[in-house]
């Protein structure tokens, strides 16, 4: 499957360059040079590849530390993404500050590039929220836990993004299994109807809770969007700096009004669905060691290597900074202020609602028949 995108109005990209999928880093860390792909990621020396580095590490230890909080009984849930840094730091570097993100519940690393307060990664996995953020603040909606409903709200900005006037775009984020999900599929239908300036991202994680992606694509999902005539490519989802360059090209179709674009991005989810699963009863070892040697943090690592570049300095300043970041988030987490009972109405709905607020002042009235009311 071959699909093009302009990056300007009297030139073309070839999304795939003759490839399976997009690669410019492989799991050796050996940089593979594209005639094609190079010139979107031109600009970004090896300086602004270690930060891209230091996301990932910073974006890992802020999992790992969420996914122990949850084993200590301070969250009720989290759903890790282990594996799945290269997407989500790539994509959400190359996005502007105007550029609108409608994600599901897993791009915990977009928030942080989006500089979400820590703590507010884990308000609603904590209890103590409906939302964890100020949508307009950071240009990006709280988490999505139903499967594939926001690509059909991506595509109402979208088209609103179009009714302003305005040249910016917005990009939403959804797994495997969500291709499934009719939602995701009427989504691409009205973004190709309206032009709308949106990017699907796809982050096939290969496993839709238990069930393989094998049983629901029996081609590469990118394959499907070319028939709702939505240009779409396929990029090693591992590989950050092809992520980028893929979202780059995505981006520059919709802020020039071309409309949508597809990207599949084939990573891996090295963790469970969420911390109440257990994928040792439905993966095997073997294909989790396959793609542990793919890990898109040590492929940087052994990149850097090459280069003499993974220097003691970027080591301990890399460390400093996870060690910091994780020692903030989980002191945000368990300093939490409790929520009061009635809070629970709160942000329900932008204006007042006379029913909310019967409903508020009647289930204050039952509260009070209590010691201590709320």
């Amino acid at each position: 499957m071959r699909s093009t995108v302009s990056k300007s109005s009297d030139s073309e990209v070839d999304l795939l360059d003759d490839r399976d999928f997009v690669q410019l880093i492989d799991a050796d860390g050996i940089r593979h040079p594209s005639p094609t792909i190079d010139q979107w990621v031109a600009d970004v020396s090896d300086a602004q590849l270690a930060d891209l580095y230091e996301d990932m590490v910073v974006v890992r230890r802020i999992d790992v530390e969420a996914t122990a909080l949850q084993r200590q009984g301070e969250l009720g849930l989290w759903p890790p993404l282990l594996g799945q840094e290269a997407s989500q730091i790539g994509s959400a570097r190359a996005l502007r500050d105007d550029d609108f993100i409608m994600p599901s519940y897993r791009e915990n690393g977009v928030a942080y590039c989006r500089g979400v307060a820590l703590d507010d990664l884990v308000r609603v996995w904590r209890g103590h929220a409906h939302g964890s953020w100020d949508p307009s603040e950071f240009r990006m909606a709280i988490p999505a836990v139903i499967i594939g409903a926001q690509t059909l709200h991506a595509v109402g900005y979208g088209v609103g993004i179009l009714r302003d006037g305005a040249d910016s775009a917005v990009i939403t984020y959804f797994g495997d299994g969500a291709t499934s999900q009719g939602d995701t599929n009427e989504a691409m239908i009205f973004a190709a109807t309206y032009q709308a300036p949106v990017v699907f991202f796809c982050q096939n994680n290969h496993w839709a809770i238990s069930e393989p992606v094998g049983l629901q694509a029996t081609r590469h999902i990118s394959e499907r969007a070319p028939g709702f005539g939505i240009p779409s490519m396929r990029v090693d989802g591992n590989d950050v700096l092809a992520v980028m360059a893929a979202t780059r090209i995505a981006l520059d179709r919709a802020h020039n009004g071309g409309g949508p674009t597809y990207i599949e991005a084939v990573t891996y989810r090295m963790g469970p669905h969420t911390t109440s699963d257990d994928p040792t009863r439905y993966r095997d070892a073997d294909e989790l060691a396959e793609w542990k040697a793919k890990d898109p943090i040590s492929r940087l690592e052994k990149y850097f290597e090459s280069k003499d570049l993974l220097t003691d300095e970027l080591k301990a300043r890399v460390k400093a900074k996870a060690d910091s970041v994780a020692a903030e988030f989980r002191a945000g987490c368990i300093g939490m202020e409790e929520p009061t009972i009635m809070s629970v109405f709160d942000h329900v709905t932008i204006e007042i609602d006379p029913v909310l607020e019967r409903q508020r002042s009647q289930y204050a009235a039952y509260l009070a028949n209590f010691e201590g009311g709320e």
